[in-house]
């Protein structure tokens, strides 16, 4: 895509939370000529004085090239296409694409698709994996299911929002990618929690055990980034119990469907209910660590001790 094909392309964007807004904040800045609507208007704001325009609905974003959507579930992202005031509202336009990177199921998905190629418009699935801190970084991950030219043309503005992209195909076969992610996300933070406490319990700081494993060959990005809410107990929110719970429920019903045994996931999704139980509510899924502290009859304290994140900022 060329400089004035990038500058020329009009561009909307649905959802600004803390997701939605530090993705939007890389198309602006990499140049693309942006629109934004929020349910809430105040938290689009910023990004207005960054350069994009400020729209009042969704169907304000009729006429732009390409729209974007993050969501928090099914039933919201059928109201900003589908709805009274959504996208498709406008009969007498349309963008030729819309990329979804919200976390909703296989089934919400494909009624949205219908929509839009009811209208003319492709749709290509492309959920996240990351929150706000790894966008701001460059290196949230992305996978995309849909029509391959359609990809092909959304590929350079997905390029902009992470460090990859991994086209797995037509369809919704991205969410399927992404249902799995989570599960899996679920079951190592429950996995990473138990390790740390039986460290602690031990009598290993948990800035030295985490260190170790963030250098073995177990170590990931994902450990890293979370040392240090697990050393310093900050749970200001990147992904919620809540949510987590979701998508073990829609994990463990594909499962159910595919006949795919999932003992562990189902172990996990209760520790997870059995958080939200607790109390844990806006707070991030990360307390799994709290939780089991308690349950082994440890009272956590922050060690107050700088710890590195391992995200590198990139452009």
């Amino acid at each position: 895509m060329s400089g004035q094909e990038k500058t020329s392309l009009k561009i909307g964007w649905i959802g600004t939370g803390r997701m939605g807004f530090a993705m939007a904040r890389r198309l602006i800045h990499a140049g693309y000529d942006v629109s934004v609507y929020n349910r809430t208007r105040a938290k689009a704001e910023p990004l207005g004085k960054l350069g994009a325009t400020l729209v009042d609905n969704p169907r304000d974003l009729a006429s732009c090239d390409i729209t974007f959507s993050m969501v928090s579930g099914p039933a919201d992202l059928k109201q900003v296409i589908s709805g009274d005031q959504g996208v498709l509202s406008d009969k007498t336009q349309a963008p030729s694409i819309h990329v979804d990177c919200s976390s909703v199921s296989a089934e919400g998905s494909a009624d949205v698709r219908k929509d839009l190629a009811d209208r003319g418009a492709q749709m290509i699935a492309a959920p996240v994996s990351g929150n706000a801190k790894v966008v701001e970084a460059g290196m949230l991950s992305i996978v995309a299911s849909g029509p391959e030219q359609a990809f092909q043309t959304v590929h350079p503005l997905l390029d902009c929002l992470g460090e990859g992209v991994s086209y797995v195909g037509d369809g919704e076969l991205a969410r399927m990618v992404k249902i799995c992610h989570n599960i899996f996300l679920g079951v190592v933070t429950q996995s990473l929690a138990e390790i740390t406490i039986l460290a602690e319990k031990g009598g290993v700081k948990r800035h030295a055990f985490l260190d170790f494993i963030n250098k073995s060959v177990m170590g990931s990005v994902f450990t890293r980034y979370k040392t240090p809410a697990f050393v310093n107990l900050d749970w200001k929110p990147t992904f919620t119990p809540a949510l987590l719970k979701k998508d073990l429920d829609l994990g463990l019903s594909a499962g159910r469907t595919f006949g795919v045994p999932q003992p562990l996931t189902a172990l996990t999704r209760e520790i997870v209910q059995s958080m939200i139980g607790n109390g844990y509510q806006d707070i991030d899924f990360g307390a799994l660590l709290e939780l089991q502290a308690k349950a082994s009859g440890l009272q956590l304290t922050s060690e107050n001790i700088p710890v590195t994140d391992g995200l590198t900022k990139k452009n």
